[in-house]
């Protein structure tokens, strides 16, 4: 029998906040319908050092052992918790390699990524946000750090212009049914009289927040989102056909990563 549940894979390399991204996880694939598995990737280079052949074999498979404990130590109350089967695996190697393999072999609707503070993008100490971005199609949550998504609680959701052009993705009615309405859609246009408007939408389910763009947008955007209580904003992976508004000022994901302190959801290519 076909298993028709979105498949969706945790990226990590196991630091301090891997609680929180499991846990905006399992409230994504309990609204979904989702299966998670977690990955983690080990470069050979931290575990071998300069030890010899023998040296060195003896290191991996002593690190096979810790790393199996350590994600058990951290998947299990999580899983036990809120009743959601994660299966983990990792491996030895190229990080981009490994990920790529990995994807190629497992295919999955879905990759999660811990958001971090730093502007530039790195995760298992390599540029693994952005290569999952650009070479990855489906669907990428980048979790944030705190403002968790709540297993079993409504979503509290915000997309970058329409939720139509957003929410271009499978889930989208899911997610709608364990939404808190009204939805927040925030758009940048280029100019206008007054910046920071509020509009209803035409169809009452939605609040436009309205941003005339300037050196202050994105710090602006953040506090909205933070002060709207949104903890999941959806973003259009390519935004130059999120509109067709003229006026409509688009963004790029390294300007929303680095600015908004709440989880994204990237839509698929």
């Amino acid at each position: 029998m076909k298993n028709n549940k979105y498949k969706i894979v945790v990226l990590t390399d196991f630091n301090d906040s891997t609680k929180t991204i499991l846990k905006s996880t399992v409230s994504l694939a309990k609204m979904i319908g989702g299966e998670i598995e977690v990955f983690h990737v080990m470069k050979p280079i931290d575990v071998i050092e300069r030890e010899n052949q023998l040296s060195s074999m003896r290191a991996i498979n002593d690190e096979h052992i810790k790393m199996e404990k350590k994600m058990k130590r951290v998947i299990d109350p999580i899983s036990n918790e809120y009743g959601v089967d994660i299966r983990n695996s990792f491996a030895f190697g190229n990080v981009k390699n490994e990920l790529e393999d990995y994807i190629q072999a497992n295919r999955p609707d879905i990759i999660v990524l811990g958001k971090r503070k730093a502007k530039r993008f790195k995760l298992l100490g390599d540029s693994i946000t952005q290569f999952i971005l650009n070479t990855f199609d489906g669907v990428v949550m980048i979790a944030a750090k705190n403002n968790a998504l709540e297993p079993n609680k409504e979503l509290s959701l915000g997309v970058m212009n329409s939720f139509q052009s957003a929410v271009d993705m499978k889930f989208a009615d899911a997610l709608l049914e364990h939404t808190k309405k009204p939805v927040k859609s925030f758009k940048i246009i280029k100019n206008a009289m007054v910046s920071n408007q509020t509009e209803k939408a035409a169809d009452t389910e939605t609040i436009d927040y309205v941003f005339e763009y300037n050196d202050k947008t994105m710090e602006s955007i953040s506090n909205y989102l933070m002060k709207s209580k949104v903890n999941l904003l959806c973003f259009e992976r390519s935004q130059k056909n999120a509109t067709n508004k003229e006026n409509q000022h688009t963004l790029d994901i390294n300007s929303m990563v680095n600015s908004v302190n709440v989880s994204l959801l990237v839509g698929s290519r």
